[in-house]
């Protein structure tokens, strides 16, 4: 680890020599970052992979609710599966890899926030509802490249937030409409030049369209900024108190009765998240510059999941409660017996505290080296992360409605008490060099080093079946070439290895023979191997900016991306969270992207300003080993799945569209429709069954400026009120709803058709 620092410093020292004391003129064209930081930029022209980039005006015109929710309208290869019915709980799918709230899925993308890592330490989770999409400066989303770190198997999204310098104004924003939603946001920013802050205070409150499915989220966001001639300092905090109901898939049976019903409810998780950071640069010369940030975030979560049962009475007549023909035992030691209190439902509830502190330390030179272009980067991170983690299950009943009744009777295998420590350190080097002034290289790699140690703390475990210390440890290199074809024409190339750490969850979750409820039971830590990524990417990209006299992008390329040692999640019982994580081979995403954005003013008079903005991806994700699962339709029976079985949830063909026009730069008019094809239910890894439909939506916006600080808006979701289903599992619903219901499909409707009018005011 000390030869790898020493190197980094002998490199940053060498280019030093070489830099010229002359700033290099990296143009006005699509600037992008390129390291977690983001302080040194270059022409995103110049980077040889898919770089997606969104603003902050562009978040206000599109009246999103969250930056989740305009990934999947506006951004080529993202679907969302909307596995919990919550509008601020969504899966988000980039080329087949997912960045999810939901425990027991294969996480694929990093996050990261002013320069800070957002993916949860214990099972690298994105918590999309804990920034306010009113405090978000601009995004960029980067296809696989290993500076991001950890999880960038599929790519990273990096998020940058406001400050008083870039939006010196305030606003108030305020909207209402459909199924008791309504939105209120203040955000105020202010500098004299040297200092300037920013804040974005955020409620959102709705009763949800389905039963029993309310959703509050009070958020706030602030920065200090100082400015100086050669230097920068940002201090960073934040805090959320959210409450969300997503009560996720139900029998389709019951859903042709009833498209508000839920199965059991309810299903809740509370998050409260603290938020700080420090972050500084500074211009040690005109082509050097050190920046760098330090931070510490809390996030204490809650979850209670009201579901149905596996227990049953025992077959024996002993009048006491089992679980696979095996007697039940409380948290006291004693054996349960059946009665009608204990029968039919489990409320599992858990709390989990994550603390986590660290920071990013990097060096950017801008100079010419032997007399080319040249932009390099430098840097180290280190982030430890301690986790508390408890779960419970408690017995109960189910009510007429099917919510939980509990009995006050505690499981003793279901009760968890953990403690995990995470410690990762890193060292990326990312460097772009112009071998002539339309080729230019990038090399890059990033060293991690990751340790995980768990303590078993529940006393009534005798043999600390958590216990274990893990640690993992991998160099990722990529490198690429791009290449100035034309005028307008610019070709691109990459190949990329990133890594992915088993996390404390997945660790604690991994025995075939002892399989767990997620986010509950946890119980054996065999050993998970990293999974390792391996991407090559290439195309074409550039304009036609002289054919309509505007602006006018596209693009359109390949690629293709080999997980090795790949995790899931297995089901294991009749309940479709339960089960055992393992590493079963290789898996495989390629596939074809093209896109298209044009902006045109004054299209047919002075008056209409034209925007257009579209976007098709081919993606083929299937297994590339094959291994064992249980039956979808039989809990009991054990399939095969072979190699080139197609992987759950993931559509092979999306597209989607927007057409917006500006009229007397007052009034403006949008529609966006997306197409999502069909996609396997999961847990049918195999195959077995017809897959969940694909389906078409259309929503509208509308927009009109009375005067610069008065602004009356509104918009329209699912516009031809189509019934279609976003995500599909396989589940039990005879024991609960009857033998009629048997068909064994769960899936997660769409809303229907809805509508919101708010105002903006503005200073």
């Amino acid at each position: 680890m000390k030869k790898i620092i020493y190197g980094v410093l002998i490199l940053t020292a060498s280019h030093s020599v070489f830099a010229e004391d002359k700033p290099q003129d990296l143009g006005i064209m699509n600037i992008v970052g390129v390291s977690p930081v983001g302080e040194n930029n270059i022409d995103a022209l110049k980077l040889p992979t898919s770089v997606q980039t969104v603003s902050s005006e562009q978040l206000d015109k599109a009246q999103t609710i969250s930056l989740s929710e305009y990934i999947n309208r506006y951004l080529g290869s993202v679907h969302v599966n909307e596995a919990q019915n919550n509008p601020l709980q969504p899966d988000i799918s980039y080329r087949g890899f997912v960045a999810s709230p939901l425990m027991g899925l294969p996480q694929g993308l990093s996050t990261y926030v002013n320069g800070v890592r957002f993916n949860e330490p214990f099972g690298d989770t994105v918590n999309w509802d804990l920034i306010p999409q009113g405090a978000i400066d601009s995004m960029a989303m980067y296809s696989s490249n290993p500076v991001y770190g950890l999880n960038s198997l599929g790519g990273a999204i990096a998020i940058k937030t406001k400050t008083g310098f870039s939006s010196p104004k305030h606003q108030i924003e305020t909207y209402g409409g459909s199924f008791g939603r309504h939105s209120e946001e203040l955000t105020s920013g202010w500098n004299n030049g040297t200092w300037g802050y920013f804040v974005d205070l955020h409620h959102f409150e709705e009763d949800g369209w389905r039963d029993f499915s309310p959703t509050k989220a009070t958020q706030g966001f602030g920065t200090l900024s100082w400015r100086g001639d050669k230097g920068s300092l940002d201090l960073t905090l934040g805090a959320n108190d959210n409450d969300l109901r997503g009560n996720g898939p139900t029998p389709i049976q019951l859903l042709a009765q009833n498209r508000h019903a839920i199965f059991t409810h309810y299903d809740q998780t509370i998050t409260r998240m603290f938020f700080s950071e420090l972050a500084g640069s500074y211009d040690v010369t005109d082509n050097i510059e050190v920046s760098g940030n330090t931070y510490f975030r809390q996030n204490r979560m809650k979850t209670f999941n009201g579901d149905n049962s596996d227990y049953a009475a025992c077959a024996d007549e002993s009048g006491l409660l089992c679980g696979d023909e095996t007697p039940v035992i409380n948290t006291n030691g004693d054996l349960i017996s059946f009665d009608d209190s204990v029968n039919g439902a489990t409320r599992n509830s858990s709390a989990t505290q994550m603390r986590s502190k660290g920071g990013t330390l990097q060096t950017a030179f801008t100079g010419d080296l032997f007399k080319h272009e040249n932009n390099l980067t430098v840097g180290a991170s280190y982030d430890a992360a301690e986790t508390h983690f408890s779960s419970n299950t408690e017995l109960g009943s189910l009510s007429a409605s099917r919510g939980t009744i509990g009995s006050g009777i505690f499981v003793d295998e279901s009760k968890v008490r953990l403690n995990a420590k995470t410690e990762a350190v890193g060292v990326f080097l990312t460097d772009t060099f112009s071998i002539t002034d339309k080729l230019a290289a990038t090399i890059a790699g990033r060293y991690n080093h990751i340790s995980v140690d768990m303590k078993d703390q529940y006393i009534n475990d005798a043999e600390k079946n958590l216990n274990g210390s893990h640690a993992f440890e991998r160099l990722n290199p990529s490198a690429g070439l791009t290449y100035q074809l034309l005028k307008n024409v610019n070709v691109y190339g990459n190949y990329a290895e990133s890594a992915r750490a088993p996390t404390p969850m997945e660790l604690s979750c991994a025995d075939p023979e002892a399989p767990c409820k997620l986010p509950n039971s946890f119980l054996s830590d065999p050993p998970l191997q990293q999974v390792v990524a391996k991407t090559w990417e290439g195309g074409f990209r550039g304009n036609l900016n002289d054919v309509v006299n505007g602006k006018w992008d596209w693009n359109l390329g390949y690629f293709h991306a080999v997980n090795n040692n790949d995790i899931i999640f297995h089901r294991a019982g009749n309940i479709a969270s339960q089960g055992y994580f393992s590493n079963v081979g290789q898996t495989q995403r390629y596939g074809i992207e093209a896109g298209t954005s044009m902006n045109k003013e004054s299209v047919f008079s002075a008056i209409d300003d034209w925007h257009i903005d579209a976007h098709y991806t081919y993606l083929n994700a299937q297994y590339l080993n094959g291994f064992n699962i249980q039956n979808p339709l039989n809990a009991d029976e054990i399939v095969a799945v072979q190699k080139g079985d197609k992987i759950s949830s993931i559509p092979a063909h999306i597209f989607k569209a927007a057409l917006n026009v500006d009229l007397w730069k007052k009034a403006s008019l949008g529609i966006n429709g997306m197409y999502s094809g069909n996609q396997v239910f999961r847990g049918d890894e195999s195959n077995m069954t017809a897959p969940l439909s694909g389906y078409w939506v259309f929503n509208g916006t509308a927009e009109y400026k009375f005067t610069k600080n008065f602004t009356l808006f509104g918009k329209v979701n699912n516009l031809f009120d189509t019934n279609y289903n976003t995500f599909g599992v396989y589940g039990q619903a005879s024991e609960v709803l009857g033998a009629d219901y048997n068909d064994g499909r769960f899936v997660s409707p769409a809303a229907p058709r809805a509508g919101w009018i708010g105002v903006r005011l503005s200073l």
